[in-house]
């Protein structure tokens, strides 16, 4: 897989799409890049074009693949999968640096505190 340069996207995320591939060590080229149709309401466009991005990684023993079909251009798809990617392996390789982790870890709290005011409000 080449890097998706020609994403519309501005510089800045490029070069922070950059830094995590070097700082996760992944093999670019050991991406397995497929371009797929996407799924939903388009119609005739959605069914005949293949903008959609489907990666395969094989991180150790495990084998990761993430689909990105959300935008028009294949470009802009290539782009979001491939950092969907990062998420995805950063999650695995260094959980306590993960910004996803520390997210669905606040979320759970938040709940955690929502569900025990109703407990103690029903009890009350």
């Amino acid at each position: 897989m080449k890097f998706p340069d020609e994403a519309n996207v501005s510089a800045d995320k490029l070069a922070a799409l950059r830094e995590r591939l070097t700082r996760l060590h992944i093999d670019l080229p050991a991406v397995e890049e497929k371009a797929v149709k996407g799924s939903g309401p388009g119609g005739q466009k959605i069914n005949k074009t293949s903008s959609g991005v489907l990666l395969r990684y094989r991180l150790g023993e495990e084998l990761l693949v993430v689909k990105w079909t959300r935008e028009r251009q294949h470009s802009l798809n290539r782009f979001l999968a491939l950092r969907e990617l990062c998420d995805e392996i950063e999650a695995r390789v260094s959980p306590g640096t993960s910004a996803r982790v520390k997210e669905i870890a606040r979320i759970r709290k938040q709940k955690d505190r929502v569900r025990r005011r109703l407990r103690a409000d029903s009890e009350g």
